[in-house]
């Protein structure tokens, strides 16, 4: 079994991230999966798309427990940035169905997507800047513009977790649901029933006022700031320990 996994059904694609031993955690092999899943989906005629988690969570974040890859780290975070391109690129609407954590990176693929369905016991959060470091997948830029500048710095500075009805007062939601995978299934097939190029034309408009690309670059230049410092390491080595 692969680290994600891609299925298409009534004109539905589900994609599920298949690394539950690890809660779904971020590492290149997951992102790597998960990109190209997105692109089987762009490539083929569904009307909308869900995205999951196995396991006892949707997305828990960075691996701490993997050594970051050698090499160029502005292509590594680049290419993580990648999936939040490409969530947004797609024609498709995509509705993320959170149960369980979604944390850092995880919350951050959850902003990426278009519709976010929380299970009673979502949890999320946005540790980044406790560990030394700073979001990367256009958060900076997707959190206000769902709960507003204010509430935005609170949740990133602070980082402190929010479970569902928390998310779903501060608009980081559409809705808490008891079987968060059902529901989405049932929004995806109604979304996948209207005419496609009507509701990519709705997915267009409805973002094109949202400027990814200068709040990517912003994060990726502060990203690397702050990656190697001795205050990264430390708080890393830390959180490794209690995971």
């Amino acid at each position: 079994m692969g680290s994600v996994e891609v299925s298409i059904s009534d004109g539905v694609a589900r994609i599920w991230l298949n690394r539950p031993e690890r809660l779904n955690a971020v590492a290149p092999v997951l992102v790597d999966g998960l990109l190209a899943a997105l692109d089987t989906v762009a490539s083929s005629d569904v009307g909308a798309v869900v995205l999951s988690g196995r396991g006892r969570a949707f997305c828990a974040g960075n691996d701490l427990k993997e050594s970051a890859p050698a090499g160029d780290s502005r292509a590594r975070l680049e290419r993580l940035q990648d999936v939040t391109r490409r969530l947004r690129a797609l024609r498709q609407p995509v509705i993320a169905a959170v149960h369980g954590y979604a944390i850092g990176a995880g919350a951050e693929f959850a902003l990426g997507c278009d519709l976010i369905l929380a299970a009673e016991d979502a949890v999320f959060a946005f540790p980044e800047t406790g560990l030394g470091l700073s979001v990367t997948g256009a958060a900076s830029r997707l959190l206000p513009q769902l709960v507003g500048p204010l509430k935005a710095k609170e949740l990133l500075l602070l980082g402190e977790r929010i479970d569902a009805p928390g998310a779903l007062r501060l608009g980081l939601v559409n809705a808490v649901v008891p079987d968060v995978q059902a529901t989405a299934g049932e929004w995806a097939k109604r979304i996948a029933e209207r005419p496609h190029g009507a509701v990519t034309l709705a997915k267009r408009a409805l973002d094109a006022s949202i400027d990814l690309d200068s709040a990517l670059e912003l994060e990726v230049s502060h990203a690397l700031i702050t990656e190697h410092t001795p205050e990264v390491t430390r708080s890393a080595e830390e959180f490794r320990s209690r995971a």
